[in-house]
């Protein structure tokens, strides 16, 4: 499988995205990469020996920066690395994209191009959460603020799918974000979309409303939400996890006399456990191809295991199975 990666894309970019490149041609054998940026910034960067056959580069002369406007820039920009990764995986001479670039933008240059799954509506972003009960996905946490009940249902399609076959959950349960778990609660957003999974082929999936605290118990498999609650959820999460963690080592490992050596090792590897590099990346789900969406201070070991997802992703053929799985969703239109 061939993997277009947006060498020009992240905070430190391009040298931990070439360098977690490297490490995926070399622990990826079935995959080539292609770095997209400014080849002048990319060559440099690259052993004398790495294997050539499968680490390629497409030149790009511009760049999209993390704090500027998606549309604009990709409208002012267009030899930026982001189109033109797009632009390869419209062309079908690559089959996912990766980038730890302007989310925005990446989002931005798929709708741009309309390649949607077959009744895909509105594309979203899944990613992982971990639980009590193991990982849980999550989605949209970003690519649609303003979505439509219909939206929603195929988001709990979708990561229904996901959780099978990425997760391994044989009967995947799915839990609608609200304000309360009684039936009725929330905003017309809410209410209209439970009843919409309630009369759907999902229902025997559907769990219900859920709240905020219920996500880290395992309540279940995939939590369907809004891109604007979702990314506040991931974020808040982020954040709380980083406080705990940083509290923990102050308050509790800094003032051991003995075993602080151990302490801190336990503690180190319970945060890389569940530190976002582990996981890579949070797929853009409802295009036609594979889109991988990685933080923005991503170093090599996310970029390493961003490009191993979207391998997975193509190895198990997930776009065939969530098409099969929308093919019995009523053509709702609610547009």
């Amino acid at each position: 499988m061939r993997i277009a990666l947006d060498a020009m894309g992240g905070d430190h970019a391009p040298a931990p995205i070439v360098a977690g490149a490297i490490q995926a041609v070399q622990s990826t054998p079935d995959a080539t990469v292609v770095l997209v940026g400014d080849r002048a910034r990319i060559e440099p960067l690259l052993p004398t020996d790495y294997p050539r056959d499968r680490l390629e580069i497409f030149h790009a002369s511009q760049a999209v920066g993390m704090d500027e406007s998606p549309v604009d820039a990709l409208r002012k920009k267009p030899d930026n690395s982001i189109s033109r990764c797009w632009q390869l995986l419209a062309e079908k001479k690559v089959d996912a994209v990766v980038g730890a670039g302007n989310t925005g933008a990446m989002v931005a240059g798929g709708l741009r191009l309309r390649r949607f799954l077959k009744n895909v509506r509105r594309p979203c972003i899944a990613t992982l959460m971990p639980t009590a009960k193991g990982h849980c996905v999550i989605l949209d946490v970003g690519a649609n603020v303003h979505p439509k009940p219909l939206h929603l249902l195929q988001y709990g399609a979708m990561g229904a799918i996901f959780a099978k076959h990425i997760l391994g959950r044989e009967n995947p349960t799915i839990g609608l974000m609200n304000v309360g778990e009684e039936e009725g609660k929330g905003h017309e957003l809410a209410q209209k979309t439970h009843e919409l999974f309630g009369n759907s082929p999902l229902k025997d999936r559907f769990s219900g409303n859920i709240e905020g605290r219920d996500i880290h118990r395992g309540k279940c498999d995939v939590v369907v939400t809004d891109g604007f609650v979702g990314n506040v959820i991931l974020k808040l999460c982020e954040g709380v996890f980083d406080f705990l963690m940083k509290m923990v080592a102050k308050e509790v490992v800094e003032p051991l006399t003995v075993e602080r050596a151990a302490a801190q090792k336990a503690l180190d590897e319970l945060v890389l456990q569940y530190e976002y590099s582990n996981v890579g990346g949070a797929p853009l789900l409802g295009i036609d191809g594979i889109c991988i969406i990685c933080h923005g201070s991503s170093g090599d070991r996310a970029i390493h295991n961003a490009i191993q997802m979207a391998a997975k992703y193509a190895r198990c053929r997930l776009n065939e199975k969530i098409v099969q799985e929308l093919d019995g969703l009523p053509a709702v239109d609610d547009e």
